[in-house]
């Protein structure tokens, strides 16, 4: 008995429907866990300065909006808190460093009373947090 060819009919194609509903739900997964991610900011409109900067590693942050009001590390303070943590902080490590964001439309009196609130309790070295102006 002579036999013709056998034909297989196996797989001959991938179902990739399940895979791309597999990468769906996880890009929404990983979309909505990103927005989680995201520090909260104090909105202030910073001044532009083309030579600015890297920061270095920050211990204080401190957040001088337009109205006056203080925030250190992201919380609202008043000057006395704000100049105790200053003393505390650099009782403890006399390389502390402030990096000063203050609002580009702030006084230039309330900037030079807070550097001068910083620098009068024990920490002597400061930045002043800018953007980066984009030559062009």
């Amino acid at each position: 008995m002579a036999m013709g060819p056998q034909t297989d009919d196996g797989i001959v194609g991938i179902n990739v429907t399940p895979l791309v509903d597999i990468m769906l739900v996880l890009l929404i997964i990983f979309m909505v866990a990103g927005s989680y991610l995201v520090n909260p900011a104090i909105e202030v409109d910073l001044p532009q300065a083309a030579s600015g900067g890297e920061t270095v590693e920050t211990t204080l942050a401190v957040t001088l909006e337009r109205d006056g009001t203080l925030h250190l590390d992201g919380a609202p303070v008043d000057e006395d808190t704000l100049a105790e943590r200053c003393r505390a902080v650099s009782a403890g490590n006399p390389q502390v460093q402030a990096i000063i964001a203050a609002d580009g439309r702030a006084s230039h009196a309330q900037v030079v009373r807070l550097i001068d609130l910083v620098k009068l309790n024990g920490v002597r070295r400061f930045a002043l947090n800018i953007e980066r102006k984009v030559e062009g």
